[in-house]
């Protein structure tokens, strides 16, 4: 484009850092300008990214999102806001004609999801969620393997994310780690927020991102903080397509890079969605490693506002994701592990589950539940039917 698209940004500290730094990324190569900054504390001189700031002035800062994107003449707001926020953010930004880069978890619940993606459609507004791995070139090629047979017939998706997080993760906003907060859904569990894109590359993987894709959710939510929401959970999606199941922790012993692997009858493959590595392992072969590169999603969003790209995350590409959250959100608080499932580590202030790295990677390599594996501490599955 010709001339840099006017950009908000809703919630520029905690992880809206990551995103101002990636602004200055695409401002420095001439596609975006950051025209404004909605925080309800403007940010000080010293928390804007060196050379950010343009020769024609500091971006404009307001805590009210609305009479901000109308003063800044902006074409699409990024909103990297608490989780609740979301759908009422978005919905503002969409009835002014101004596209979105929307952060994941989309929404706390199904009905502001759908509340959301379609107030977004009809008014016509371009959409993206920020699930970063779907823009991963890693996607595309590993679904190609699957459908040459490289691996033979699919039997499932394994997950795997071991973690780590201090305690005082949980004290960083008054809505983390918890479930409710003042009577709203926050719903900010491991599977639903940091390790969401665990749970939503495999569903891409799959091929089965939509809603009606999925038929049903078994779900076992546990924690060891004294949090309400969950830190060592694991869930097994049964789609239209192969079955997926995702153990995550945020109180691993040793942290690791998270992936998911696709099991074939004559192999399998390992993406390491951070990092878009892959590891192909299949019958008569040698182990093949590739590392690809990936689509910034604003970047995409940009091309698809120019040109007519295609999304690569776009709200109804999340519905299977968000049958997920919905499931999780239904289920019973998340049982507290016994004291004896868990110490403290004094030296980093974390808690952390012996076994548990373990047991998040048995999940994903055998497509088993903790109860199923025979963790102690760990009841049957919670079964949600998903009505379509």
């Amino acid at each position: 484009m010709s001339t840099a698209v006017p950009i908000v940004l809703a919630g520029a500290r905690g992880h809206g850092r990551w995103h101002l730094d990636n602004i200055r990324r695409l401002q420095d190569k001439g596609i975006v300008r950051l025209a404004g900054i909605c925080e309800l504390t403007p940010l000080s001189e010293g928390e804007l990214p060196e050379g950010l700031v343009l020769p024609s002035g500091a971006p404009e800062q307001s805590a009210d999102f609305g009479a901000l994107l109308d003063s800044t003449g902006a074409r699409i707001a990024v909103i990297c806001t608490p989780i609740p926020t979301h759908t009422d953010l978005a919905l503002t930004a969409a009835r002014r004609g101004v596209h979105l880069l929307l952060e994941k978890p989309p929404a706390p619940s199904y009905a502001e999801f759908r509340r959301m993606a379609d107030g977004v459609a009809e008014a016509g507004v371009a959409c993206q969620i920020g699930f970063q791995s779907l823009g991963s070139h890693a996607v595309p090629a590993i679904r190609t393997l699957m459908a040459e047979g490289a691996i033979g017939e699919i039997a499932g998706i394994g997950g795997a994310g071991a973690w780590a997080r201090a305690e005082a993760y949980y004290g960083r906003a008054p809505w983390a780690g918890k479930r409710r907060l003042n009577g709203v859904d926050v719903i900010d569990g491991v599977l639903t927020n940091p390790l969401a894109h665990a749970v939503a590359t495999a569903l891409a993987l799959g091929g089965t991102t939509r809603a009606e894709d999925v038929t049903d959710i078994q779900t076992e939510l546990y924690r060891a903080n004294a949090i309400e929401s969950d830190d060592t959970s694991c869930v097994r999606v049964t789609t239209h397509g192969p079955q997926v199941v995702v153990g995550a922790t945020l109180c691993a012993e040793d942290p690791d890079e998270p992936y998911v692997v696709v099991h074939g009858d004559r192999g399998r493959i390992t993406f390491w969605y951070k990092q878009d590595r892959v590891l192909l392992q299949r019958a008569n072969h040698g182990p093949e490693e590739y590392e690809y590169g990936r689509t910034d999603l604003l970047e995409n969003l940009v091309e698809h506002l120019a040109d007519g790209t295609g999304l690569l995350a776009p709200p109804e590409a999340t519905g299977a994701f968000m049958k997920v959250v919905e499931a999780i959100r239904l289920a019973p608080d998340p049982a507290p592990l016994p004291d004896e499932a868990w110490q403290l580590l004094p030296d980093e202030q974390r808690r952390v589950v012996p076994g548990i790295d373990g047991l998040v990677a048995a999940a994903a390599d055998t497509l088993a539940l903790y109860s199923e594996l025979g963790a102690p501490w760990a009841l049957p599955a919670r079964t949600k039917e998903v009505s379509t």
